[in-house]
């Protein structure tokens, strides 16, 4: 090989810096840094990248909601279910929270059931200066009647929750009265277990059962309609429903982003249509997990 084109190839291997273009303005290279999304000398790995990209898209969906909440300088509350590492709930304190004085008593709570990363991230976020973050040792279902987090919050958040956690997240927000839920649902297997069991009677009494008489077919569906059935939930429950792309498919596959925004006005038909599909599925023993509001349950 020349010298010429060894040049080249070592220059080819050197990663750059991380683009300027690719961090949010305002955002602080060093928290990134403590997440272990830059890397000590500033630089992007493909994982990282990825990562940073999934959040900052979310971070769109979540700050004109923040927006609304904060008009007229109040504190405003967010609880983060399933927070991890608190990767969502730093970068939106840095970008949203940190600089604006009048905010100074919102809060943001992450909720996690790995101790050791409740305590990195209460130790980060008094390394920062972050005095508005609050992470609690709890499961999700466990902080639906925990004394530690207020009675009302404005937004709820989960990525990623796996399997039922999401509807924990979703029964914490009704019982919370959120204003806004913002949800990327992962793993959900307790529909699918459901339709496994209830298979052999359906198939004699439905022909749409054919959507998930194949294993395969099953897991699919089951995640397809678990998502479907919460959507209605929160339409019973007053909620106005939008459900889009988190990101590209090439970044993760699990994807769907469900927004709910409380418009007061509890839907029967949303309540008449999960209760039929339960029925007509199999899967009246879920009712429980996808109760709907008092006012718009059927009468017999």
């Amino acid at each position: 090989m020349s010298k010429k084109n060894k040049a080249s190839a070592v220059k080819a291997d050197t990663s750059p810096p991380a683009q300027k273009h690719e961090i949010r303005e305002g955002q602080s290279e060093e928290l990134l840094k403590e997440l272990h999304i830059l890397t000590r000398d500033g630089k992007l790995n493909q994982d990282s990248r990825r990562k940073l990209k999934q959040v900052y898209h979310l971070y769109q969906f979540i700050e004109p909601l923040l927006n609304n909440l904060s008009e007229g300088e109040r504190a405003v509350s967010l609880v983060d279910h399933g927070a991890g590492k608190s990767y969502l709930g730093f970068i939106l304190y840095d970008l949203f929270f940190k600089n604006q004085p009048a905010l100074k008593d919102s809060r943001i709570y992450g909720i996690e059931t790995r101790a050791e990363l409740v305590q990195k991230s209460t130790e980060l976020a008094q390394r920062l200066g972050f005095p508005g973050m609050e992470f609690l040792h709890l499961s999700v279902a466990d902080s639906v009647t925990s004394d530690k987090l207020p009675e009302t919050v404005d937004i709820v958040t989960a990525l990623h929750a796996c399997d039922t956690a999401t509807d924990d997240a979703i029964e914490f927000a009704l019982r919370k009265k959120a204003r806004y839920m913002v949800l990327v649902p992962c793993c959900q297997a307790e529909v699918a277990a459901e339709l496994r069991r209830t298979k052999s009677q359906a198939v004699k009494s439905n022909p749409l059962s054919e959507l998930w008489r194949h294993p395969i077919h099953t897991r699919e569906f089951g995640s397809q309609i678990t998502n479907v059935l919460r959507c209605l939930q929160l339409e019973s429950h007053g909620y106005q429903v939008t459900v889009t792309e988190l990101v590209g498919w090439e970044h993760s596959m699990k994807n769907e982003l469900i927004i709910a925004e409380y418009k007061g006005q509890p839907q029967k038909r949303a309540a008449a249509r999960l209760h039929d599909i339960l029925e007509n599925t199999g899967l009246q023993s879920l009712q429980p997990r996808f109760f709907v509001a008092q006012d718009t349950e059927a009468t017999s």
